[in-house]
């Protein structure tokens, strides 16, 4: 059967997915990508380690045509960057809830609409049923969509069918598989970054933030994104 496959084994079945950009970590995620209609979390050990450089090559394809939505993100977004990515700046959208609860709404609403190719939600603390509904409502979407979380929530369960912990390495992330569809990772993967120095070691020492920043406003429970 398509959808059973054996523990030792990478998942494959037919959904569909996007590579990451990185050949060693698109070889390492069932159907070789980040999967379309389900929730990816990403746990990162401090806000700005490369988080959104490692999203970079995925969101700058679906930005030519798609709208992209970052909701609640830890630093404004960046206009210049934007463009030095060569994003479509204009598919670009800042959703800036006041609340946790506002942004969980939100995100669901973009979700359920379709209006975006991509969504990127952060958030510091999540409740487990948040988590089941976010993952309901992705699996019902034709979007791709990333929730940004700290890395101290790596032991907690989550529906999530696939989670990676990014952490800090000279010249890019070193990103361990925390869970997936398929055997245990035992190895971390280094992933190398755009205009970092070229190194695999791990970083302890604080770390400026590559998160990008456009200049557009949208309240919460507006179901129209403010265009940048």
């Amino acid at each position: 059967m398509r959808n059973v496959w054996r523990a030792s084994e990478l998942a494959v079945s037919r959904a569909t997915t996007c590579s990451t950009g990185d050949e060693d970590l698109d070889s390492e995620l069932p159907n070789r990508g980040w999967p379309r209609s389900s929730l990816v979390e990403l746990l990162v050990q401090q806000a700005g380690i490369g988080e959104i450089q490692l999203l970079r090559p995925t969101l700058k394809r679906l930005s030519a045509d798609r709208r992209i939505a970052l909701v609640q993100p830890p630093y404004l977004p960046q206009a210049m960057a934007l463009r030095e990515w060569q994003f479509n700046e204009k598919n670009i959208f800042w959703v800036r809830p006041e609340t946790s609860a506002d942004a969980l709404w939100s995100t669901e609403q973009i979700l359920k609409n379709g209006s975006c190719g991509a969504v990127v939600l952060w958030q510091r603390d999540i409740r487990p049923e948040a988590l089941r509904r976010l993952n309901l409502v992705a699996q019902g979407a034709d979007t791709w969509f990333w929730l940004i979380r700290p890395l101290t929530h790596c032991s907690d369960a989550s529906p999530s069918p696939l989670r990676l912990a990014l952490r800090p390495a000279i010249g890019g992330v070193s990103v361990d598989i925390v869970k997936r569809r398929g055997p245990h990772c035992d190895a971390p993967i280094f992933v190398p970054l755009e205009g970092l120095p070229a190194g695999r070691k791990h970083l302890d020492t604080e770390h400026e933030t590559n998160v990008v920043r456009v200049p557009a406003v949208t309240t919460a429970r507006s179901v129209a994104a403010a265009l940048v």
